[in-house]
């Protein structure tokens, strides 16, 4: 069972909602800013001895205006209420994590330190494409992992980004139900989802981007985030505190964002929230069941983050030995 990141702050643990950069030992300011020696603008990045490049968006500070309103079609009780977060600065990927990149960490022998997936038991892509396309059916604890190997490859701190972050880079400004709008007819331009996607995923950025170079937010896959899934969530103090984020205490469910190419328009609004279920490793045969992979979420993937402020490596460290425990 996946720890609870409270478990190894006692007795001054920290509640839901606190801010990242205390748990990485990082004081807290109101707004993680670049600095000069930092500029705060977009990259590709090169994952090292591979040749295998990754492109990064910068993502500024502000407050998050987080859930969606009653009168938002397709609203569920989950989404609210309303409430504001202030959101420290930080890159996204400006694509989901693909085959490409997550292949490399499974094949990976040489970073120490870091374990990787053991060998899953068939295709996980399940014949709807490798090359370009997104890597999927991976578990979070996959996903994390995937953020440690990455950390100490390129030397910067990459990890999940929380629910607040994801739904803040996804609106990039805007209040409606999808970023360009509230009309789901305009999906098609925007989104793979289950009226275009001919019951596959896509190779990512084919759609158009949100206003902050943001590509497939909305569809595609759905992506993994740090925070538990709490249904209640948003009606709690620790839901608007900077930074917010609710941490893991088991390890179903999670929250994943943004929907799929097999989900419908309403599925995919900016605000739509989902938790992981048991049910999505239905067919392995593996007993106990993989931690590393699923088999029923073709669906689900997951893209990074690197925030401004860069912890030590030491509080770095410290975050993947508390946050990433084995199953």
């Amino acid at each position: 069972m996946l720890q609870s990141v409270h478990s190894f702050f006692a007795p001054g643990k920290l509640a839901a909602g606190a801010c990242l950069a205390a748990l990485l030992g990082v004081h807290c300011t109101p707004a993680g800013q670049p600095t000069q020696n930092d500029p705060f603008k977009p990259y590709t990045a090169t994952i090292p001895a591979s040749g295998i490049r990754f492109e990064m968006m910068p993502i500024p500070a502000g407050k998050a205006v987080i859930g969606s309103t009653a009168g938002e079609k397709g609203r569920r009780p989950d989404e609210g209420p309303v409430h504001t977060v202030q959101i420290d600065a930080f890159w996204m990927g400006r694509y989901e994590v693909t085959w490409d990149e997550f292949e490399l960490f499974v094949g990976d022998d040489k970073v120490d330190a870091v374990t990787k997936p053991s060998p899953a038991f068939t295709d996980m892509s399940f014949g709807m494409g490798k090359a370009g396309f997104p890597a999927v059916n991976i578990t979070q604890h996959a996903a994390l992992y995937y953020c440690k190997w990455l950390t100490e490859k390129t030397g910067q701190f990459y990890r999940l980004p929380t629910e607040a972050e994801w739904e803040y880079a996804c609106r990039a400004g805007s209040n409606t139900a999808y970023y360009f709008g509230d009309d789901p007819a305009e999906l098609a331009d925007y989104a793979w989802y289950s009226k275009n996607s001919k019951e596959k995923y896509q190779q990512p950025g084919k759609k158009k981007p949100n206003k902050w170079g943001l590509h497939d937010m909305h569809g595609n896959v759905a992506e993994w985030t740090l925070d538990q899934y709490l249904p209640d969530f948003y009606a709690t103090p620790a839901a608007s505190k900077p930074n917010a984020w609710a941490e893991p205490t088991k390890l179903y469910p999670h929250a994943v964002r943004g929907g799929s190419w097999d989900d419908d328009a309403a599925d995919l609004r900016a605000a739509a929230r989902k938790g992981s279920n048991p049910s999505w490793k239905q067919r392995d045969p593996q007993l106990p069941k993989s931690n590393w992979w699923m088999t029923d979420a073709s669906f689900v993937g997951f893209r990074i983050v690197r925030p401004v402020k860069k912890p030590s490596p030491a509080a770095i460290k410290n975050y993947f030995k508390k946050a990433i425990q084995d199953l």
